[in-house]
């Protein structure tokens, strides 16, 4: 199966830090299936490091108060095309991006405070029909059989 995956998963520096979230756990899961790396903010054209960002009344913004929307919309759309043209069947993305968040996102207040919500490309993924889950639930979905 091949499987898209957040890049700063997979050890490379492309976090807005300019550092990583390696998972060993993850590179654990992925053994046996074909990666396609994806960093959507970067495919964006945005530099690492950078000014963290977040879900602001649905555009990205930098802590600034930078819109940093336009870039982050076309890295989703960059990284959906190459997710449909690869073939994966799965993407697997970093917990809480205001670009790769599944399940929640920060608030917008640069506060740390969590909300329910979709970070930009999990919800591109999601209208199109695409398979994504967050690097933390990878343990839940190999129990339910989804290796």
């Amino acid at each position: 199966m091949k499987i898209g995956v957040s890049a700063c998963l997979l050890g490379v520096n492309c976090k807005y830090s300019g550092g990583n979230n390696f998972s060993a756990k993850l590179e654990e899961y992925l053994e046996g299936h074909e990666v396609v790396p994806l960093c959507p903010e970067v495919m964006g054209g945005l530099p690492t490091p950078r000014v963290p960002a977040e879900l602001v009344e649905g555009e990205v913004m930098n802590r600034e108060g930078r819109s940093v929307d336009e870039a982050f919309r076309k890295g989703a759309e960059i990284a959906l095309r190459r997710v449909l043209e690869e073939g994966a069947e799965l993407v697997i993305l970093q917990s809480r991006s205001p670009s790769c968040g599944v399940k929640e996102v920060y608030d917008g207040s640069f506060s740390g405070k969590l909300i329910p919500g979709k970070g930009i490309f999990a919800a591109r993924l999601d209208e199109a029909g695409i398979s994504a889950i967050d690097v933390e639930d990878v343990d839940e979905f190999t129990l339910k059989g989804g290796r």
